[in-house]
């Protein structure tokens, strides 16, 4: 779809916002909008009850998607940041630069996380078109040029309030921000759709991978009770024993110990972070000292197979195997290190990525709200299915392909999604810095 642009256009005098319909005016934002200037008073009450919103719990497609209800005396410090109805929420933290939200009607005791700028547009800017200025390209990097510090980046909310934007008359205003709420919601849908193929893949892959480890590629192979009642019958000539029969189970190295009295010396170590669910992801690897007689008793040998000991319920069991692409290496104690004797490593790591395996930690595993972690005891204990090694390569060989088939089907949806949500950005951008002209746009669909 093409549109128009205006008759005339003149220089903003900003930089990164270009030039701007003739018409237009550009200003501060602290110009036409208050930030952070509505907090609970320090005589609030600890026990009063506040709807608290974290900064994770925002997104640009559903705006505020939960939120907590806590009592003010146990929300995080200096929550105090209170919303009100046609308020809009920006993040000031670059690692999430993302979630801009108008708010309807919100409780009179919605507190917002200090991550978060409150701002609240006066007379001359409507909130929808707000909304859409604050997610504009241009900025977004105006916030990320300002922003200061290193392992937690952000933008002072004064700094942002100095940020200046497009501020077109009000009748325009309400027609860009209605435009925009209509194609971005239909770009949203588009991109749900995508996220949901991607859910549904992530499914299949492992169904495919469950299926093949515990009754192999024949269908018509006679089959035995495993003598496991949530394993239920496999192979008649796959034999079922503990992983400790197998393997060794290799615990990592906990901080915070004192070895001011040893001899130290300092390695790289795996976090829970860099063990994801089929893959190790080492852009980032931390160091930690030890005492150098430690060293040979932590190092990772290729051909251990990782896996995590918990965390959210997400992180519980999975993990990969180690290629020794980092020498010398270690984990954290949150991380085991499986270590095969009597089996591959390749056929050990798809047992343990299974539905089976998945179900076997979380029966096993110590649980609270929304963590689980699992005991090398009870890691030990893993029953692993062993069939013949040429049945075992066989089952790899499949498994290898059909996860490349899923893999590729994947990495085209997440390029669809990248690709929609770069066209989300161009769109608003276009619109609200007035390089098209959406005014003669219908609202039909």
């Amino acid at each position: 779809m093409s549109f128009p642009r205006y008759p005339k256009y003149k220089s903003s005098g900003v930089e990164w916002l270009g030039d701007v319909p003739e018409h237009w005016v550009v200003k501060p934002l602290k110009t036409v909008a208050s930030f952070n200037d509505d907090v609970l008073p320090e005589s609030y009450g600890a026990d009063e009850e506040i709807e608290y919103v974290d900064i994770g719990s925002v997104s640009l497609a559903g705006g505020i998607e939960r939120t907590e209800t806590l009592k003010y005396g146990n929300a995080p410090s200096r929550a105090r940041r209170r919303v009100r109805n046609g308020d809009v929420i920006a993040s000031t933290v670059r690692t999430y630069l993302k979630a801009i939200s108008p708010i309807i009607d919100p409780p009179g005791n919605m507190i917002v996380s200090t991550g978060f700028a409150v701002i609240r547009p006066s007379v001359g800017l409507m909130p929808a078109f707000a909304k859409f200025a604050l997610q504009t390209s241009f900025f977004v990097e105006a916030v990320i040029s300002l922003s200061t510090g290193v392992s937690y980046p952000a933008i002072n909310a004064s700094e942002m309030a100095r940020i200046s934007i497009p501020v077109p008359p009000i009748d325009q205003q309400s027609a860009i921000a209605s435009f925009l709420d209509r194609e971005t919601a239909k770009i949203d849908a588009l991109v749900a759709e995508q996220r949901r193929l991607m859910e549904l893949l992530k499914e299949k892959r492992q169904a495919t991978i469950s299926h093949a480890v515990t009754r192999g590629l024949n269908p018509n192979t006679p089959l035995k009770d495993s003598g496991i009642e949530w394993l239920g019958e496999v192979p008649a000539h796959w034999s079922v024993i503990a992983l400790k029969r197998i393997a060794e189970v290799h615990t990592g190295v906990a901080k915070g110990k004192d070895n001011s009295s040893r001899q130290t010396i300092t390695v790289p170590y795996l976090r829970v972070a860099n063990v994801q669910d089929g893959y190790l992801d080492l852009e980032t690897v931390s160091t930690i000292e030890i005492p150098a007689e430690d060293l040979e008793r932590y190092s990772l040998k290729a051909g251990d197979v990782l896996m995590n000991e918990g965390g959210d319920f997400d992180k519980l069991g999975r993990g990969h195997i180690w290629e020794g692409q980092i020498d010398p290496c270690i984990t954290q104690n949150h991380v085991f290190a499986v270590r095969p004797r009597a089996v591959s490593s390749n056929w050990l790591n798809s047992i343990t990525s299974s539905d089976f395996a998945q179900f076997y930690f979380m029966t096993r595993s110590k649980q609270s709200t929304n963590l689980a972690s699992i005991s090398s005891t009870n890691l030990m204990e893993l029953p692993v299915i062993l069939p013949p090694e040429h049945e075992q390569l066989e089952i790899l060989s499949f498994i290898a392909d059909q996860t490349a088939h899923f893999d590729t089907l994947t990495t085209e949806a997440q390029r669809a999604i990248d690709l929609l949500q770069e066209r989300r950005t161009a769109l608003i951008s276009a619109a609200v810095t007035g390089q098209i002209d959406v005014r003669a746009v219908t609202t039909t669909p």
